[in-house]
């Protein structure tokens, strides 16, 4: 009964995500009604809802806004753009896929997707254009790259909730990530890529210019390029510190600044200072940045506390000990149960980020049970929620668009990057896991 009850609660969100109703709304009302159909009294449902809203704000709230406004700080001063020209001047166009994958994985890593995309999407025509070869050429290994580092990497939304719910170690969880994501991104990037060198493809609907800062008004390339990744820089010394140094005050300092919290703060600090006020910008239009990259992510913030309370009510129910048997009464790697279930939910539901916050909420007392690796089961889930996205997902459509392809051209080049993306990750996963 109670894995129909789960069964249901599933369907039921892919309905209400059919229906185009807001993630945050449909997430909140499945958790509730899920609890009173497992049995839970009322009162124990409103426990279990401030519960989860505060266990998932708590830890967060601050990783998700300061990550928000160090990208709207490096998008608005000019210093992405820094990143990207400075990339392609130093490859060149002979390397032209080499360079592109590479801008796309350092400006996915401080920024979402959707900004990422854009802001990469006029240069992505320009090169085109320069160099001769066709739209996709170009576009895939961009794509593959953003679409890596926003389900494996913090402090992207959609891992962060994963490392809060199953308890993983973030530093632990971003390196694993940026191993496995290094050969994924260049198997789905540079070669698929490839593959669409002699394909020509319609021109595009909307032929961008890159109308940014004039390149004398940019930040320095060694600022943009230190600002952007020191919070991955101060996380990873953190790692090895808690490794490698006994206990002492270096040790304490290390692990102290390579708190995510603590890593965003001073980067975001330094941002506001070296792009904004030492740029001539008031403060007040700073703050205008910060305010804006708040408002912008405050509906996903939103979206992964609901996920937050729809875990909570399914551990809070008694299904812990009876969804973790699973996995060991069908004989199957709980990875790989969790990756086939988090696919499964993006193929129906489209989002990467709903199905992989809804994913959680059954695979969690998997974690907690103890039988696998809470980080690598962040990293599994994270590349189940990117397999197969199809005509129900809107960066399917992004990309489509853009580029102006047919249906048959965005399924061959998209939808295969994203799947492979997913497979690659599972395998490498599974790999890591032998390790660890």
């Amino acid at each position: 009964m109670t894995l129909l009850i789960i069964l249901f609660a599933i369907i039921f969100q892919v309905f209400l995500t059919a229906k185009k109703v807001s993630p945050f709304l449909s997430l909140l009302l499945v958790a509730i009604l899920t609890g009173l159909m497992l049995g839970m009294a009322p009162s124990a449902i409103l426990v279990s809802v401030e519960k989860g809203v505060g266990s998932t704000l708590g830890s967060l709230a601050l990783i998700i806004c300061l990550g928000a406004i160090l990208g709207k700080i490096l998008e608005e001063s000019g210093a992405a753009e820094r990143i990207t020209t400075t990339l392609i001047n130093k490859f060149g166009e002979k390397n032209i896929q080499w360079a592109i994958m590479l801008t796309g994985f350092l400006i996915g890593i401080p920024l979402y997707y959707n900004a990422g995309f854009v802001i990469l999407v006029p240069l992505v025509f320009s090169l085109s254009r320069r160099t001769g070869v066709p739209l996709l050429y170009v576009a895939i290994p961009m794509a593959a790259a953003l679409s890596t580092t926003h389900c494996f990497l913090p402090p992207h939304p959609g891992p962060v909730f994963l490392v809060n719910a199953f308890k993983a170690d973030l530093g632990k969880t971003l390196i694993y990530g940026l191993i496995i994501s290094a050969p994924v991104v260049i198997l789905a990037g540079p070669v698929l890529g490839g593959f669409w060198k002699s394909v020509k493809t319609g021109a595009p609907l909307l032929d961008l210019q890159n109308e940014g800062k004039p390149q004398t008004a940019l930040p320095g390339a060694f600022l943009s390029f230190l600002i952007a990744l020191l919070p991955v820089l101060l996380i990873a010394v953190s790692v090895i510190a808690s490794t490698v140094l006994p206990d002492g005050w270096l040790k304490k300092s290390l692990l102290f600044l390579g708190d995510a919290n603590i890593a965003l703060l001073i980067s975001v600090l330094l941002a506001i200072y070296f792009f904004g006020l030492r740029k001539g910008e008031t403060m007040e239009t700073t703050m205008k940045w910060l305010n804006s990259a708040i408002a912008g992510i405050s509906v996903i913030l939103l979206i992964i506390t609901a996920g937050g309370v729809f875990k909570q009510i399914l551990t809070d129910s008694g299904t812990a000990a009876y969804i973790s048997s699973f996995s060991s009464s069908w004989q199957m790697p709980p990875l790989l149960f969790a990756w086939i279930i988090t696919a499964l939910l993006r193929v129906t539901i489209g989002s990467a980020t709903v199905a992989g916050i809804t994913a959680a909420g059954v695979v969690t007392p998997i974690v907690l049970a103890g039988q696998v690796s809470p980080e690598l089961m962040v990293l599994a889930v994270g590349t189940g929620s990117v397999f197969g996205s199809h005509i129900n997902d809107t960066g399917f459509w992004m990309f489509k668009e853009f580029f102006n392809l047919t249906l048959k051209q965005t399924f061959q080049s998209w939808t295969l990057m994203e799947t492979l993306i997913s497979i690659l990750g599972l395998i490498g996963v599974l790999i890591l896991d032998l390790f660890v």
